[in-house]
């Protein structure tokens, strides 16, 4: 049985963002890592514990960690 990541990051918009949601809910717009990790402070995730890319943490849609703009 899959289980989903608790984090997704949506692909990126037309201004470098990228929409961040945790278990479901939407949280904001992420433009850059270093907002991606603040993200998870704040929601109590242990962001510091894990690599950004672990797939069990998050599931990065339309690039990873470094895409930061629309034409990916």
């Amino acid at each position: 049985m899959d289980v989903c990541p608790p984090v997704v990051v949506h692909p990126p918009e037309s201004d470098g963002g990228r929409r961040l949601t945790i278990h479901g809910a939407r949280v904001g717009i992420a433009y850059s890592l270093f907002d991606v990790l603040d993200f998870l402070h704040c929601t109590g995730l242990p962001a510091q514990d894990r690599a950004v890319d672990d797939p069990e943490l998050i599931e990065w849609r339309v690039g990873g960690p470094y895409v930061w703009n629309s034409t990916a």
